[in-house]
């Protein structure tokens, strides 16, 4: 038995019963990373001795505990967004190369308390703007599936990680896609929660109002358990949403399981453009969710077609505000000047890489005297058109289902020269940012390439574990989640 080819919830049933260690396959993952990590670069950091003196510890509390952690001993990777107490944090960008933070962030430090063991900090679009992973100031990640082609952004390094089974589970951060389009474009499950329902303490801020932590496995169940132990709320993030949080239950009844559940389907997310095999994909999976009992439904989202040039207001200005303390003075690199302002230019000018400093200029330009009211006031006027979209939807379904994204994962470099191109790639995944809605993506085929195929599913505010149950009802039915790169 490979133990990294094992999911989180296989691994957890033989940490349980005693048939494996957590050394065993902590280092049977450590193994598989430094023997292919070489070709994929999903990892900018690996903590192998800290990872395994993790596992040892967590033995070690097995072995002394009647009723153990139920995520106990399960290597996890991180986003390089999220702090983490003694390891780099970089967020992919030249201007924080060399910073140590030296506290962790409330998600992480949630999955340390459950018992997970860190094995590093993954690879991400330089401040997590992206689409491809392709804007790290460290190096591109590849596709498992096809080296040639991006994983997906920004949690690119997340996904590929988990595709490649140098993990089990993975932390991202979604934005405005970077969770569930890298899940797509790599063949695993992601989930965006609630805005607020996993504390951002700690998770390194792009777009405020937009930012979402999320994780990434293989199956609906293994993101499950995941999301389960790291929500619930923080009094270090007003933000963060005191709502319960319990464990998920998956559980399923009778051959219909999703009787009585109203899907969703609205005609503004099957566009002109669309790739042919990711609509018939999406829609032969829809109706496999309506042979389980769900009830299909049309619906409408009228303001979907205003979700990126609404997205791209609004998130470069609040990165503008957010990106402003990054100048040489309190953290990374610092490139000394004849006064304070040549220090900050100079830092700011050679650090910052080309996206990020796209992202900010349009950003400031937004929020600028004269053009404040006329670009991000009126954009969040239409921020609250597409939030009611969703709440007269969501009063006549339960779900909804749509593709993740318009393509499979596209070669690297195909966009290098178009920036809109780039921007079109979450045109599916940008609305729930907006609306601050939970959205799923996993698995449902492969097109012609041999590429994955995701669909994703978006539910009410706080209705992660509805969305949970229909993927995990549909992955009981299908394995398109349980294929890997190289066994299709």
């Amino acid at each position: 038995m490979n133990l990294s080819d094992l999911s989180l919830t296989q691994a957890q049933a033989l940490l349980q019963k005693g048939d494996i260690s957590s050394h065993e396959l902590t280092l049977a993952h450590l193994e598989r990373i430094t023997a292919l990590d070489g070709a994929l670069h999903a990892f900018l950091h690996l903590d192998g001795a800290s990872a395994l003196k993790q596992a040892a510890a967590a033995d070690a509390r097995r072995k002394t505990q009647d009723h153990p952690l139920p995520l106990l001993g399960i290597p996890l990777a991180v986003k390089d967004v999220f702090v983490v107490a003694g390891m780099p944090c970089t967020c992919g960008s030249k201007i924080l190369e060399g910073y140590r933070p030296p506290f962790t962030a409330t998600a992480v430090k949630k999955l340390q308390e459950a018992g997970m063991v860190i094995l590093g900090k993954t690879n991400t679009d330089e401040f997590a703007m992206g689409s491809s992973t392709e804007n790290s100031a460290y190096g591109v990640t590849h596709n498992p599936w096809d080296l040639e082609r991006v994983p997906g952004g920004s949690s690119g390094g997340s996904a590929a990680a988990v595709a490649a089974h140098f993990t089990p589970a993975a932390l991202g951060s979604d934005t405005g896609g970077s969770v569930r389009q890298p899940a797509s474009f790599c063949g695993v499950t992601g989930l965006k929660p609630t805005y607020g329902r996993v504390s951002r303490y700690g998770l390194v801020a792009y777009g405020s109002s937009l930012d979402s932590v999320g994780a990434l496995g293989r199956s609906a169940a293994d993101v499950a358990a995941v999301f389960s132990a790291m929500a619930g709320r923080d009094e270090l993030d007003a933000t963060s949403q005191d709502v319960p949080v319990s464990a998920v239950d998956l559980r399923l009844n009778g051959e219909r399981p999703l009787n009585g559940i109203r899907i969703g389907v609205a005609k503004e997310y099957f566009i002109d453009g669309i790739q042919a095999e990711v609509e018939q994909a999406v829609r032969v999976a829809i109706r496999q969710l309506e042979s389980l009992g769900a009830e299909i439904r049309p619906v409408s989202l009228p303001h979907t077609e205003y979700a990126l040039p609404v997205y791209y207001l609004i998130a470069p200005a609040e990165a503008s505000a957010n990106l402003a303390r990054f100048d040489g003075v309190r953290y990374g690199p610092r490139l000394t000047g004849q006064a304070m302002w040549d220090m900050f230019t100079r830092t700011r000018g050679v650090k910052f890489g080309e996206e990020a400093t796209r992202r900010v200029m349009l950003g400031t330009y937004a929020l600028s005297a004269g053009y404040y009211d006329a670009f991000y006031g009126q954009a969040q006027k239409v921020r609250t058109l597409i939030k009611r979209d969703f709440e007269q939807a969501f009063a006549e379904v339960d779900a909804i289902a749509c593709p993740v994204a318009p393509t499979t994962a596209f070669k690297i470099g195909a966009h290098g020269d178009d920036p809109l191109a780039m921007y079109l790639e979450d045109v599916f995944t940008l609305p729930a940012n907006l609306a601050g809605v939970p959205g799923l993506a996993f698995p449902v085929g492969f097109d012609k390439a041999r590429l994955p195929i995701g669909m994703q599913l978006m539910g009410r505010h706080f209705g992660e574990a509805d969305l949970l149950r229909l993927a995990h009802a549909y992955q009981q039915v299908t394995d398109w989640h349980w294929m890997q790169p190289g066994r299709v």
